[in-house]
C-alpha cells in the first residue's frame, strides 16, 4: 500500500466521527506523531464510504455510532469496495458487544477513544502494517463481556484450541495477539518475514479464525498475550 506524501512518507488517514471535537483530538493526536497524516475526515459513515474511495488511505480510523451509515457498515462497505485499506474501529466499553460484528466485517484494530495517546498511534502504525491491534482494554473487556459464554469456559476453549499448534507457531500467536507486524515477528524471532507469513497462514487456518484480530482474541484468552 503506498505511503508517500507530498514531502515524506507517512500513513495516510481517513478519520470519520461524528464529533467535530473527537476528531479534532484524533487528528491532534496523530500529526504529533510525525509518520502519519489525515487526508481526509468525515462526520458520518456513507461519507466515510465515499471517501476511502476517493482517497484511498492506508488506515481508515471509524466511530462504531455514526449517522446515516453507521460504523460497523461502513466497515464492511470500505473492506469490500478499497481493499487496500486497513480499518480500525474507535470504541468505548459499552460497545464491547459489536466487536464480533466489526471483527466478521474487516476491521483489524480496536482503539479507545479515551485511551492512551500512544496506543492510538500504535494502533494506527500496527494496522497499517497489516498486523492487528487491540488496546489492552479493549481487549480485556472484550474477553471478560463480548463473545460469548463464562470466561473460564472460554480460556479453557482456547487454550484447547492452541494446543493444536506447535511450540513456534504458539509463540507466532501471542506476537501477533501483541499487535506485531510480520516483519516485527520476523526480527523478534530471527526468521526470515516469508516463514512468518507462513506460520500465520497457518496458525489462522488451524485456529479456523479469519484474520489476525480474531487470532489474537484467542491468544488474549489463552493467556498467550497479557492484557
Amino acid at each position: 500500500m503506498s505511503r508517500t506524501s507530498g514531502t515524506s512518507t507517512a500513513i495516510r488517514v481517513l478519520l470519520a466521527d461524528d464529533e467535530a471535537m473527537v476528531r479534532a483530538g484524533v487528528r491532534a493526536i496523530l500529526d504529533s506523531s510525525g509518520d502519519t497524516e489525515v487526508v481526509a475526515e468525515a462526520g458520518d459513515g456513507r461519507e466515510a464510504v465515499e471517501l476511502a474511495r476517493a482517497h484511498r488511505p492506508d488506515v481508515a480510523l471509524l466511530d462504531i455510532r455514526m449517522p446515516r451509515l453507521d460504523g460497523l457498515t461502513a466497515v464492511e462497505e470500505i473492506v469490500r469496495t478499497v481493499p487496500g485499506t486497513a480499518v480500525a474501529m474507535l470504541t468505548t466499553f459499552s460497545e464491547g458487544a459489536y466487536v464480533t460484528r466489526a471483527l466478521g466485517g474487516g476491521a483489524t484494530g480496536f482503539l479507545l477513544k479515551s485511551g492512551d495517546p500512544y496506543e492510538l498511534i500504535a494502533g494506527v502504525r500496527a494496522v497499517a502494517a497489516g498486523a492487528a491491534f487491540l488496546s489492552p482494554k479493549v481487549a480485556r473487556y472484550v474477553i471478560d463481556q463480548g463473545l460469548g459464554g463464562g470466561r473460564l469456559t472460554r480460556e479453557a476453549q482456547a487454550r484447547a484450541r492452541v494446543a493444536v499448534l506447535s511450540p513456534r507457531e504458539r509463540e507466532v500467536l501471542g506476537l501477533v495477539g501483541a499487535g506485531l507486524s510480520n516483519p516485527e515477528i520476523a526480527a523478534r524471532l530471527h526468521l526470515v518475514e516469508g516463514t512468518v507469513k507462513a506460520y500465520v497462514s497457518a496458525i489462522l487456518d488451524r485456529l479456523g479464525v479469519r484474520n489476525r484480530v480474531q487470532a489474537a482474541i484467542v491468544a488474549y484468552e489463552a493467556g498467550l498475550v497479557e492484557a
